[in-house]
Parts: C-alpha cells; sequence; structure tokens
C-alpha cells in the first residue's frame, strides 16, 4: 500500500471506528433491553466495513474474493442482529417466536453455507472473477447472480418489515418515547436506502461503495439518539404499564436508580419537565426528599409510608414498589406509585387523639367506680364485723393473706382484683343470720348449724344480680365447698370447686382457728399446720395446701 492510498482510506477508517464505537457502548448496556442485540448489529456493520478496507487494500484476486466473503458474514450479522433489536426493543408479541426464528434465519444461514461451498456450485460468485486495475485501488469485478439479488431482496424486504414495526410503535407510544423511537428508524433507513441505490445502480460519490459511509451515517444517527435521548436507558419498559393521567405521583427507576420514565402527577409535585427529569439519579431529582430517596434504592415489592414536610405543611403518602425483570430474570427498574393518604391520617390521627381522650376519660371513671366500689363494699365488711365482734379483723387478715397466696400461684392482676372483693364479702351472707345465733356463745344446735350453713347461699341471691361482682361471687358461694365433696351449699369436688375459693377456704380455717371464736379457743401454730396436713385431700386442695405452707415456714404469709 502506498503512502498516498492512505488519504482515501480515511472516511473508511472513520466509518469503521464509529461502528466500533456505538458497538462498544451499546456492549457496555447489555443488560438493559435491546442493547445486547444491537451491538451485534453495529459490531456486523464493522466487521462488514473492515472487510471492504482490506478487500481494496489486497492486491490479489483470492485475497480479495476472501474478504469479500468476510464483508457477506458481517452483513447477515448484522441482519440478524437488527431483527432481534426490534423484537427486544419494542416488546412485540409473537405467537410462535421458536417458529419465527427458524423461519427468519433458514434463508441468511442458508447462505452462509452456499457462501463457504461456492468452489462447489458457483451461485454466488460465478466462474469469471476479474480483477480491474484501477486508481488508487484495483477492484474485484463479477457478474452478481440470482442467488445474490434473491438474497438482497430477501434482506431489504425483512429489514423493512421490522423498521414497519418501529413505524407502528412510533405510534403507538407515548410522545415522550417517540424521539427516540424515530432516531433508531432513521438511524435503521440510511443503510438500507444506500443498499437499494447501489442495486439501482445510483452513485451519491466517487467512492466505488457508500454501503461504509451508509453505515456509519445510521450509527452516528444511533449514536446520537443513544447519548441525547438515551434510547437504552429510557427504553419505554414501563409504558404499558401506567396511566398517564393517574392523579398519584408514578415514577420508574432503571437498576442504575436512574429515573426513566415518570407521569404528570409526579411532575408537578416536582415543578419540573420531563426532559429536566428523564435519564436522571433519582437521588438529585428528590434530593429534599432523602427518606423517599432512601426507599428508591429498595429492589423487593413492597409498600410503605413516608412524610414530606413542604412550606411547613406536612403530607402522608404510601408508597408501592413494583419491580420488572426482563426475560432472564435480572432486575431491569421498579415503578414507585405514591397514593397521597394525607386526608386518611388527618382523620385517623384525629380519632386516635380522640380516642386516647374518651379512653383517659373512661379509665379515669373506671377507676374512680371501682374505688367507690371498693369502698361500698369495705363498708359492709366492717358494718358484719360490727355485728359479730368476735371476728373484728377477720375479713382483713383474711383478704390479705388470700392475695398473697394468689399472687403466689402466679394469678394475673385482673383475677386479683376479683379475689380481693370476693375475700371481702365472704360472710356477706351472715347479714341474714338472727344475732342470737351469730352471737351465740357455746356450741350451735343441729337447728342452729343449719340455718348458719345458709349464708353461702343468701350470699347468692344477695349479689348475683350485681354485674362487677359476678366473679367474685366465687368465694362467698364456694368457700365451704370440700376436695372431697363433702362440702356444702353444692357439694362440689376437687376442681369443679372454683380456684379462688379454694385458695381462700384454706386461709379463712388458719385464721378462724388462730383466734379465739365463742364456740371454739385458739389453736396452736403446730396444731393448724397438723390440721391442714391431715385435711389436705379432703377438705382442701393439696396443691394448695403445699404451697400455703411452704409460704408459711418462709414467712411470705
Amino acid at each position: 500500500m502506498h503512502p498516498e492510498t492512505i488519504p482515501f482510506l480515511i472516511p473508511y477508517v472513520l466509518s469503521l471506528t464509529i461502528s466500533l464505537s456505538v458497538a462498544a457502548y451499546a456492549w457496555r448496556q447489555r443488560r438493559v433491553r435491546g442493547a445486547l442485540a444491537y451491538s451485534y448489529v453495529a459490531f456486523g456493520r464493522a466487521m462488514w466495513t473492515l472487510g471492504y478496507i482490506f478487500e481494496l487494500v489486497a492486491s490479489r484476486l483470492a485475497t480479495k474474493v476472501f474478504w469479500d466473503k468476510f464483508q457477506w458474514l458481517g452483513g447477515i450479522l448484522g441482519l440478524v442482529a437488527f431483527y432481534a433489536t426490534v423484537i427486544d426493543f419494542t416488546g412485540i408479541k409473537i405467537r410462535r417466536l421458536r417458529l419465527t426464528w427458524i423461519l427468519l434465519l433458514i434463508i441468511p444461514i442458508g447462505f452462509l453455507v452456499l457462501l463457504v461451498t461456492n468452489d462447489l456450485h458457483h451461485l454466488v460468485y460465478p466462474t469469471e472473477l476479474r480483477l480491474i486495475p484501477d486508481t488508487p485501488f484495483s477492484v474485484l469485478d463479477y457478474d452478481l447472480t440470482p442467488l445474490v439479488d434473491a438474497i438482497s431482496i430477501y434482506g431489504i424486504a425483512t429489514y423493512l418489515i421490522f423498521i414497519g414495526i418501529l413505524i407502528a410503535t412510533y405510534f403507538r407510544s407515548h410522545p415522550l418515547f417517540r424521539q427516540q423511537i424515530a432516531a433508531m428508524t432513521i438511524g435503521a433507513l440510511v443503510p438500507v436506502i444506500g443498499w437499494i441505490a447501489i442495486l439501482m445502480g445510483i452513485q451519491f460519490t466517487d467512492q466505488r461503495d457508500t454501503t461504509p459511509f451508509t453505515f456509519a451515517i445510521g450509527c452516528l444517527i444511533m449514536a446520537y439518539g443513544l447519548f441525547r435521548y438515551r434510547i437504552f436507558d429510557v427504553t419505554p419498559i414501563a409504558r404499558d404499564k401506567l396511566f398517564e393521567e393517574m392523579a398519584d405521583p408514578v415514577v420508574v427507576l432503571d437498576n442504575l436508580d436512574r429515573i426513566v420514565d415518570i407521569n404528570h402527577a409526579g411532575l408537578r409535585n416536582l415543578r419540573l419537565r420531563s426532559d429536566a427529569v428523564i435519564g436522571q439519579p433519582a437521588e438529585i431529582i428528590y434530593a429534599r426528599y432523602p427518606e423517599l430517596v432512601q426507599k428508591f434504592r429498595t429492589a423487593n415489592r413492597m409498600q410503605s409510608e413516608f412524610t414530606v414536610l413542604t412550606n411547613g405543611v406536612t403530607r402522608y403518602y404510601e408508597l408501592s414498589v413494583t419491580p420488572m425483570y426482563n426475560r432472564r430474570s435480572d432486575l431491569i427498574g421498579r415503578i414507585f406509585v405514591a397514593h397521597d393518604i394525607t386526608r386518611g391520617k388527618d382523620l385517623e390521627n384525629s380519632l386516635r387523639q380522640l380516642t386516647d381522650e374518651l379512653e383517659q376519660r373512661v379509665h379515669e371513671r373506671t377507676l374512680a367506680l371501682a374505688e367507690a366500689y371498693d369502698t361500698t363494699l369495705e363498708g359492709w365488711a366492717r358494718a358484719l364485723e360490727f355485728r359479730d365482734k368476735e371476728t373484728e379483723g377477720h375479713s382483713r387478715r383474711v383478704t390479705e393473706k388470700t392475695l398473697r397466696l394468689a399472687r403466689g400461684m402466679g394469678l394475673p392482676e385482673e383475677v386479683l382484683v376479683d379475689i380481693y372483693r370476693g375475700s371481702l364479702l365472704h360472710d356477706i351472707g351472715k347479714m341474714a343470720i338472727p344475732d342470737e345465733i351469730l352471737r351465740k356463745q357455746g356450741s350451735l344446735n343441729a337447728a342452729e348449724k343449719l340455718i348458719v350453713r345458709e349464708h353461702p347461699a343468701i350470699a347468692y341471691e344477695l349479689l348475683k344480680d350485681t354485674p362487677y361482682l359476678q366473679k367474685a361471687l366465687e368465694i362467698p358461694y364456694c368457700h365451704h365447698e370440700k376436695w372431697d365433696g363433702s362440702g356444702y351449699p353444692q357439694g362440689l369436688k376437687e376442681e369443679d370447686i372454683p380456684l379462688a375459693a379454694r385458695i381462700f377456704a384454706i386461709v379463712d380455717v388458719w385464721d378462724a382457728l388462730s383466734y379465739d371464736r365463742p364456740y371454739n379457743k385458739a389453736w396452736s401454730r403446730e396444731q393448724i399446720i397438723q390440721y391442714m396436713r391431715e385435711e389436705s385431700g379432703r377438705q382442701f386442695d393439696p396443691k394448695v395446701v403445699n404451697l400455703f405452707l411452704g409460704m408459711l415456714n418462709r414467712g411470705e404469709i
């Protein structure tokens, strides 16, 4: 190659550089839909241009034929890759995709096979190949065979069909994406126009073949779209999922946290135009809202709430996140929908505040009522003790010890309230017993004993219609029932006897035997303990007796 030929090659080398640069850029963006396929389109064009350069500088006929075949290979690669680019980029639904690809590839692959085996049949290159001397390079010349004409027509026809798909997508797409699709369509049309011109013998320049230049021009337009309209950064992946007129702001981010789509409501909130937002990092556009930026980084489907303070007014939003994946299950973006729930939140907060106030007032009234009730019960207990001087202080003592034993058994506080009230009222039924029996010195006869045994039933009749004493009634009504079933008034047995009554019965007997009564002198501590051990399993619940005696030994009762 002579030095004077170098200027002639510069345009072709520049065309090659442009095609390779676009291919490299698209390859770097290959995880984005359509980018990987288009990198092969640009690479195929670069292969064609490279083959053409080496064909020009070659001096031998065989070498020129080899590089001519290399151009065919690059052209077929670019053609097939263009099919894939359009299908991937537009997201067109093809019912029988595999069969479609077989039909699309069978002719190009068959042609490549015939190209490699041309020496056997000469269907691609005729037998007569000529090397015509020219300036600055000799030219490979031959008559085009019918097969070459057929593959050219096939390539142009299929290429135009897929350009038609792009054009149809243009009219179906939102105006935001039409500039992108227009750039892609024009970039695809330029090479095919040059291709048709060559077949028709039209020369636009003094160069023998303008295909490298049409490839370069097409790549330049595509590159302009890539950098100006961010085609592979802002593919219309989410437009079918969004409603532009939604009242809620909708933002779509790619896997690099860049905004690739936003609806009118989102733009109104930002007070920005789409061209100032699309393609920009979310953390820059939403820098005023760090809480929202943090949520933008999530890649999981979720719903959460966040607040925005604007002009001193707090607004509440419910944020829904929907991840998007391509056919290879790679994360390609996320859809964020922010629903304004400020009115609901304000109402919820007002209701919560009102509820808290009402609960506080009810709680205060409840405490006041409970205090009044308990004061009344204590008054009844004192009134009973005034009638029976011999048992003065008995209700207070048994109440305190019963509560200690109940706590030792781990009973909750709400149960202890009923035990407290039941203990105070355990002998309330004795108010109906005549004084001559209640205050009698000495032992009672059989008839008097029967009258005294009626006091649990009397207590039941007195208290059964008082709602807040329903649980407390267990002690006044059942504290004379016995573990073996020999007690009164119902003859209950074992665990059929309410636990509160089983606990109280032990404390009641302990206190009764510990103090002088008209009919009985106080027992010693050891006598009472021995008695309780003997009555365990007969009069008393064995487990409760054991716990009581253990607490008694430890000084806890």
